[in-house]
């Protein structure tokens, strides 16, 4: 959303006044301290010689700053936001409930404000969350043992036909037709992002994507062919060993990954990913530098659609691919998620969260 910059006044008086407003789009580093800050965090207000403002945390941390324990910057801008956070609060109370306009006027809330604030922060409305959120309880239910009808009811569907129809158009397939004897389990895993779709068997991980990642199906397809239609639901120690990797990620815990992997491609589209795997958190590579990497500086759109062709989003880095000119280029899970991820994996490289 565009911004017009306000001055250095106005901002150091927003600071002052722990103003909510510029809360994730603005931050002040202090020259006396090295630190940088949210303008609503609850230390002591520096002077205004020593604040200079900037936009972004990548423009914090690359000036050299480090970000406050206090106030937390590089955390996600929604846990922040006045709007979001109490909606995202109010979801996890009731995950099944089906929220509705009239539930944000409940709360004394603006619809159209609602909206944009969730566009810009997650790249999906509220009411479209608060669905994907349902259905993951519905898929919870599937996982633990549960039959059809009470995913339904779990998931707050008033029909099995309208879950089965929602279930399909993420997984490419009904729940119905889902294996009993399964080779490979589907359960899934949280993120500051929004909810990702784990596929595991009994020591790897086969397939990590955003539940809303518009090839999923197709990516879902090739693992049925693979398991020989042996998919089913459930929850594997992996399933729980990646939700604990992804919950230290997002706390800036840590920037790698040890779940073991099981890469499905062909050879080339391998060697790609596994030369996304040595690009260390905080730092990116252009098409053309992996294509020289890999001895084929000639193959930078086969790498580009071996990047593309990624299924294990954020653990296989293709969101460290930007273009040669710098530009964020396409990502499957959308460019709004690589910009949070490029700017939290920002603190990696600068080393200020360990």
């Amino acid at each position: 959303m565009l911004m017009i910059r306000p001055s250095f006044d106005t901002l150091y008086e927003a600071l002052l006044a722990r103003d909510p407003a510029y809360d994730g789009r603005m931050f002040v580093c202090v020259a006396s301290t090295g630190i940088f800050c949210r303008l609503t965090c609850p230390a002591r207000n520096p002077k205004p010689e020593n604040c200079t403002f900037r936009e972004t945390v990548a423009e914090c941390l690359e000036a050299g700053f480090r970000p406050c324990k206090r106030c937390r910057p590089t955390t996600p801008e929604a846990s922040a936001d006045p709007v979001v956070k109490p909606l995202i609060e109010a979801l996890e109370k009731r995950p099944g409930y089906r929220w509705g306009e009239p539930d944000l006027h409940r709360m004394g809330l603006d619809p159209s404000t609602v909206r944009r604030a969730f566009k810009r922060h997650f790249g999906m409305t509220f009411l479209e969350m608060a669905r994907q959120r349902r259905l993951q309880e519905g898929f919870s239910t599937l996982a633990g043992g549960g039959k059809v009808i009470d995913a339904q009811v779990t998931a707050g569907f008033e029909s099995p036909g309208a879950f089965r129809e929602a279930a399909a158009k993420i997984l490419g397939q009904a729940p119905g037709t889902f294996s009993k004897d399964p080779l490979l389990f589907t359960d899934w895993v949280t993120s500051p992002l929004g909810p990702l779709i784990a596929v595991t068997d009994r020591t790897s991980l086969h397939l990590l994507e955003f539940l809303d990642r518009k090839a999923l199906p197709a990516e879902f397809g090739k693992l049925q062919k693979h398991a020989k239609g042996r998919i089913g639901f459930g929850r594997t120690e992996i399933t729980d060993r990646i939700q604990e990797e992804l919950d230290r990620f997002f706390d800036g815990r840590g920037g790698t990954f040890s779940t073991k992997l099981a890469l499905h491609g062909s050879a080339f589209t391998r060697d790609v990913w596994q030369e996304l795997l040595k690009i260390p958190p905080g730092e990116t590579r252009s098409y053309s530098t992996l294509a020289q990497a890999l001895g084929r500086p000639e193959a930078v759109r086969a790498v580009a659609r071996a990047n593309g062709a990624n299924q294990l989003a954020l653990v296989v880095p293709c969101h460290r691919v930007i273009g040669a000119d710098g530009s964020l280029t396409g990502y499957g899970g959308g460019l709004w998620r690589k910009q949070r991820l490029i700017e939290l994996e920002q603190t990696y490289r600068s080393g200020a969260v360990g």
